[in-house]
């Protein structure tokens, strides 16, 4: 009997192990934040910002169906107030598109109306994942006196993907693609 019950739980736990290591992607995902610095240039507060991004499986498949992807990055600035909600001062967002072509087997990456070709997929997440010089605000929208902070965030906008697909993917992972940080500004 003890060594049926031995045999049981060394069998369960075989396959415990084996459940977990099938529910574990291939790889992992997700953007990494390690550059998020805020400078003054030129009479105004400006944000640089560095991602390294890892997309997921069935991100790069989509993408390579032909899939368009959105990727936007949000800056907020926030006046801080002790007697009311946080005073926001400037917000300012940019959306990329990224797009396969298959006919030339290049990438395609747009924001606004300006769009420019990669020939790997490396380069173009290279342009989406970093910017420099990024105006948020004037410095005289600073208060010198004042506790001042920005909120940033940036993400995979599944919200522009076209609607066949975006049934049920609030609750799939792969899509999740997104990082925030909040920083102070220095006086």
């Amino acid at each position: 009997m003890l060594q049926r019950l031995q045999t049981l739980f060394r069998t369960l736990l075989v396959l415990a192990f084996v459940a977990t290591l099938a529910g574990q992607p291939g790889r992992a995902q997700g953007v990494d934040l390690p550059t998020l610095e805020i400078d003054r240039k030129d009479g105004a507060l400006v944000l640089d910002f560095s991602a390294r991004l890892q997309l997921s499986r069935a991100v790069e498949d989509a993408l390579h169906r032909g899939v368009p992807v959105y990727f936007t990055a949000q800056a907020t600035l926030y006046r801080a107030r002790w007697y009311w909600r946080d005073d926001r001062v400037a917000r300012v967002a940019r959306h990329w598109r990224l797009a396969y072509q298959p006919l030339t087997s290049t990438w395609r990456v747009g924001v606004g109306a300006i769009t420019q070709t990669y020939p790997t997929l490396s380069d173009a997440l290279a342009v989406i994942s970093r910017t420099s010089g990024w105006k948020l605000a004037d410095l005289a929208q600073v208060e010198p006196d004042s506790r001042h902070y920005v909120e940033f965030v940036f993400r995979l906008d599944t919200s522009q993907l076209p609607s066949p697909m975006m049934i049920g993917l609030t609750s799939q992972a792969d899509w999740q693609i997104a990082v925030e940080r909040t920083i102070k500004v220095e006086p």
